[in-house]
């Protein structure tokens, strides 16, 4: 979706920043918002940031640009966005089958929401607010903290935590 905030912006430039560190010499790499990510025939979505493994493994229809394997998926919510990302985008990103970490930020305030696959059918969920927190991807072996996740962006206090 084009528009992102400065908030969103900065969130996914600090993203990448952290993953391109943490995942340099290993087979993983950060992907920006730009590939589709294929989930069935006739269905596609974009990502704010995708994290893949390995050799990348893209549709072959001669466009170059649609997603096979994502192993992370990150959404950064905003208003206009949240409903969907954790709606329909959240199913259709469930029948993706290398598909391991789906990890929602919130942009106002300092939460992110992991969703973890456990064997081929479940996902565990953990939340991890305030910038004191961090968070690991098992699938890609790193750990995340909130503060570096968060740092330049004015946030909000949480109003679920009192």
């Amino acid at each position: 979706m084009a528009g992102a905030s400065n908030r969103h912006e900065t969130i996914v430039i600090n993203l990448v920043g952290q993953l391109s560190n943490k995942l340099r010499r290993t087979s993983c790499r950060p992907l920006g918002g730009g590939l589709r990510i294929r989930i069935r025939e006739a269905n596609y979505l974009y990502a704010d940031l995708t994290i893949i493994c390995g050799a990348i493994k893209l549709v072959d229809d001669g466009h170059d640009d649609m997603l096979l394997n994502p192993r992370v998926i990150f959404e950064i919510l905003s208003k206009t966005t949240e409903d969907r990302d954790r709606g329909v985008k959240w199913r259709l990103y469930q029948q993706i089958p290398s598909l391991e970490h789906y990890v929602i930020v919130d942009q106002v305030t300092a939460r992110v929401e992991i969703y973890t696959r456990r064997a081929d059918v479940d996902w565990l969920l953990h939340t991890e607010t305030g910038l004191e927190g961090q968070f690991s991807l098992s699938a890609i072996g790193v750990t995340l903290s909130l503060a570096d996740l968060y740092e330049d962006v004015a946030l909000e206090p949480d109003p679920l935590i009192s």
